[in-house]
């Protein structure tokens, strides 16, 4: 299995972790674009830690991760559906020139700005109910620091993570400290967060990107005892559509819809995660706009 999520609970100790490692998936995000190797990286440290958070919580729903900046990289984007489907996109600045040693910090907040959130957009939103978002400002030098402080300051809960990504592979590894009140284990491990903690911080870059998930946790944790979950199956797949894309012209409204008909004679929506592109003729957007919604036949939807 190539793209695999693995779960695991230390028996005895307050302490569960992750290990995830995409390589069909990621590619499939990246043959859709092309990015500088520095946004290849950090982008795709993202989708690894998104899966991974998404996949250690309780919720029926879109998990969003984002990164907001004010540098050459305006915006990082990962979200993650319920059976971990994935898509992410990266936008930079027209102007902007990537130097190759560029950091998280110089690459998205040099002007000390920035923003990372995370949203729980829940499936079926009833009407007036709205996603829960969680903001933090962009503090860390690198994705790993960023959501560490992210999951000290929203869940209370020591986490560390460590993640690595190139234009081949995307993996990382959280652990969590979990509360020592309850559980079963008559002596707990109350040592096992420091020691399995210093175990992962000897993981090196080669290793998180070439090993597959079970042999890592071996590799790591070979003198533990580990509680095994069913492995999860992450996966590339992008929700756009031809009706989400009418929906989204229906609410810019007539005028500006019929403004930019006037001047290119369509309307062309792209989608910025798997780029692609539907469009809207006079007929289409008259329709469109006489049903306030627009319909999704087959025939009829043009990529």
């Amino acid at each position: 299995m190539d793209d695999t999520l693995l779960k695991f609970l230390f028996r005895d100790a307050p302490v569960r972790g992750e290990i995830v490692r995409l390589r069909d998936s990621w590619q499939q995000i990246l043959a859709n674009h092309r990015y500088p190797a520095p946004v290849t990286r950090l982008l795709g440290e993202m989708t690894a830690a998104a899966a991974l958070l998404a996949a250690n919580i309780k919720f029926d729903g879109a998990l969003i991760l984002q990164i907001q900046g004010n540098g050459p990289v305006r915006l990082l984007v990962v979200e993650v559906q319920p059976q971990m489907r994935l898509r992410a996109t990266a936008k930079l600045r027209e102007t902007a020139v990537i130097d190759a040693r560029a950091t998280l910090q110089q690459l998205a907040n040099p002007d000390g700005d920035a923003r990372c959130a995370i949203t729980l957009d829940p499936t079926g939103r009833r009407p007036g109910q709205q996603p829960y978002q969680g903001v933090v400002p962009l503090a860390g030098e690198t994705i790993a620091a960023v959501l560490e402080n992210y999951l000290r300051q929203s869940e209370q809960l020591d986490s560390r993570l460590w993640l690595a990504a190139d234009e081949t592979v995307a993996s990382g590894v959280l652990l969590q400290k979990l509360p020592q009140d309850g559980g079963s284990a008559a002596r707990p491990d109350l040592d096992a967060w420091p020691r399995v903690s210093a175990l992962t911080a000897t993981l090196s870059e080669p290793e998180l990107l070439t090993l597959a998930p079970e042999a890592l946790a071996h590799r790591l944790y070979w003198e533990e005892q580990l509680e095994h979950f069913a492995p999860l199956a992450p996966r590339f797949e992008c929700n756009c559509s031809r009706q989400r894309s009418g929906r989204m012209l229906v609410s810019l409204g007539r005028e500006e819809v019929d403004s930019i008909l006037a001047e290119l004679g369509q309307v062309e929506i792209t989608c910025d995660f798997c780029n692609a592109r539907y469009r809207f003729d006079a007929v289409d957007i008259g329709q469109l706009f006489a049903a306030g919604s627009v319909r999704e036949p087959a025939a009829s939807t043009r990529h």
